[in-house]
């Protein structure tokens, strides 16, 4: 199998997992960017607070939403974009657990995909004082870019995974796992996903001090 996949990226209107407010999503295909896009996310109800903590990292504020698709009307623009792809994710745990609550708040099932986690192999591919996103970015050679933009995130997401297959020498994510020595998870609706782990969902203003 070749350097196939989906980089994504989401923000949060709050520290909600359900309360996306935006997207950015880059495929690849043989280690190559042949794809990608973007668009505003406007949060289900009830997750649709900004907070103002959120808004200072991000810059996107309530009323730059309020003609974007909800998650629902957007989600089948999001799988048919993903199709069978496997997500990679900078903490992927924080980002699947957008998927999760997003479909759980508004009734959808999320897609059977699996995911690898850029974070868990950039600390198994370079020695860094940290591994944030712009740092390890960094070291896969990618950087300058607008942190916190969901689009530019998943792009450096993406550097990331494509620099660390070359690294180890590998041809597929599922080789590039088992040479990081790193775990492929499945993406499950958020009850089978609780069931399996009561600690799953990470706060998306933790996710952003620490991991983004």
């Amino acid at each position: 199998m070749p350097i196939d996949f989906t980089a994504i990226d989401f923000e949060t209107a709050n520290s909600h997992s359900a309360s996306a407010c935006s997207v950015g999503l880059v495929k690849v295909r043989d280690g190559v960017v042949v794809d990608k896009v973007g668009w505003l996310i406007r949060p289900p109800l009830g997750y649709d607070e900004f907070n103002e903590w959120n808004t200072r990292i991000h810059g996107i504020v309530a009323s730059d939403v309020v003609d974007a698709f909800g998650w629902a009307e957007q989600f089948e623009l999001l799988v048919d974009f993903v199709g069978d792809d496997m997500f990679v994710a900078h903490n992927a745990g924080f980002d699947m657990g957008v998927i999760r609550a997003a479909c759980a708040a508004t009734g959808l099932v999320p897609p059977a995909s699996r995911y690898l986690c850029s974070l868990q192999v950039a600390r198994k591919t370079y020695t860094l004082d940290s591994y944030r996103l712009p740092v390890a970015a960094m070291a896969a050679g990618f950087e300058g870019f607008s942190h916190h933009d969901a689009l530019a995130d998943a792009e450096a997401c993406a550097a990331i995974v494509r620099h660390a297959a070359q690294r180890h020498g590998v041809d597929d994510l599922d080789a590039l796992a088992l040479a990081a020595k790193v775990k492929l998870n499945v993406l499950k609706p958020a009850a089978a996903a609780a069931a399996d782990s009561p600690t799953a969902t990470v706060r998306a203003d933790g996710r952003s001090m620490i991991f983004g």
